[in-house]
């Protein structure tokens, strides 16, 4: 029998039971479409783990204070000031595989326009940190070298800070209060949105540092909470900051068997974990959605047997009328096969369905792979093959005689 034969029987058996091929494929429907929306929520996840860590700047190497050890209790990053700012100049001078590098000093503070107050993060920073950061200005202009030299009070206001201050107004060139000191506000940052540690990252006021030495540092003048440094290309991260390591070991006096007093995180590092977190959470829920093809197949397995055994009589007539065990056995495995293909491509719109319905409800960014959904759809033919084979099998090996008398 030819293919489209084949296929034409396969649907005229499958349409005298409506309800048991439907109840038959429903494993295989929820499996695929479990697939797909997983795939879909960890594809979105990943792209926006990139999105957020692309946000914080472009080869960014991040540097931060050592930690405490008081009888045998340590503390964490930044628990102790152990980086100054001739530190950073010499790391700025020495340290060929970076191009910039941009202190970063911050506080809470509230800060006042007119009637208007925001509770927010002020940082002290140098102008190498819009280009470390790969943080642009969208209205107004980023402090200078001049602002810096000059220590002249103006600041640059996140977009976060910017609209509970002001609303839809625009506030360049407008006042604002920080601890009681007027600032005049030169510019607007762009919306970078969260970090990968789930904070606002426009959430923040920025001002010269040279002013926050002055006016918000008091005796800790010269003590460096945090840098970012851009290496001079992606290939040049991780020599940038066995560079920077060495350098802040030497001028802290560390003895080879002494742990740093610092730590440096390079931003492709965390990128990696970052992305191996999710494909592993990927993978968890693609293997738990895997079960349910599983036991859809079993349910193919189960139908077709209980088909073959109706249909036993049925097959004895084929056989009599020279139809070959071979020909039984592909006309069961294609009912198998059409079977698993009706689930599997339910189950491929139920899961687009399913993963447009959690972005839309919860927000959750979820990309729809064309090529997940073919590979998924493929693997509900496979099942029904691999399943299907053993009813099939068992049909076409059936005694004609036997058969035709059974009852």
């Amino acid at each position: 029998m030819s293919l489209f034969t084949l296929l034409r029987l396969a649907f005229r058996v499958i349409a005298r039971n409506k309800a048991r091929a439907m109840l038959t494929v429903l494993g295989i429907v929820i499996g695929v479409a479990a697939v797909i929306a997983m795939v879909a929520l960890g594809t979105g996840a990943q792209q926006n783990i990139a999105k957020q860590i692309a946000s914080l700047g472009s080869n960014l190497i991040i540097l931060i204070p050592g930690t405490t050890n008081v009888a045998g209790v340590r503390g964490g990053g930044g628990s102790s000031t152990t980086v100054d700012v001739d530190d950073i100049e010499a790391l700025r001078r020495e340290v060929k595989s970076i191009s910039l590098i941009a202190p970063a000093n911050r506080q809470q503070v509230q800060i006042v326009a007119g009637d208007a107050n925001w509770g927010t993060t002020v940082q002290g920073t140098t102008p190498a940190f819009y280009t470390v950061r790969d943080w642009g200005v969208e209205n107004g202009a980023p402090h200078s070298d001049l602002d810096e030299a000059s220590m002249n009070k103006v600041c640059v206001l996140g977009k976060t800070v910017a609209t509970e201050l002001f609303g839809t107004d625009d506030p360049v060139d407008k006042w604002v209060r920080i601890k009681k000191v007027p600032f005049r506000v030169i510019g607007v940052l762009v919306a970078k949105g969260q970090s990968p540690m789930g904070t606002d990252q426009d959430d923040t006021v920025l001002i010269p540092f040279s002013v926050y030495r002055q006016r918000m540092a008091g005796t800790q003048r010269d003590q460096i909470q945090a840098a970012y440094a851009a290496a001079i290309d992606a290939n040049s991260a991780q020599a940038a900051v066995d560079d920077m390591t060495a350098v802040l070991r030497q001028r802290h006096h560390l003895r080879e068997s002494a742990e740093d007093d610092f730590s440096i995180r390079n931003l492709a590092d965390i990128a990696a974990a970052s992305r191996e977190v999710s494909e592993s959470m990927t993978l968890l829920l693609g293997s738990i959605a895997g079960v349910s093809l599983l036991v859809g197949g079993i349910g193919i397995m189960n139908t077709m047997l209980v088909s073959v055994t109706e249909r036993t009589r049925e097959i004895g007539i084929r056989m009599a009328v020279g139809a070959k065990a071979r020909d039984i056995l592909v006309q069961f495995l294609v009912e198998a096969v059409v079977l698993s293909a009706i689930g599997g491509a339910i189950g491929v719109a139920f899961g687009w369905w399913v993963a447009r319905l959690l972005s839309d409800t919860t927000g959750w960014v979820t990309v729809f792979d064309p090529g997940i959904a073919a590979l998924a759809f493929a693997v509900s033919g496979a099942v029904g093959v691999f399943f299907g084979f053993w009813p099939a099998r068992r049909a076409a090996r059936l005694d004609p005689i036997d058969a035709l008398r059974y009852e």
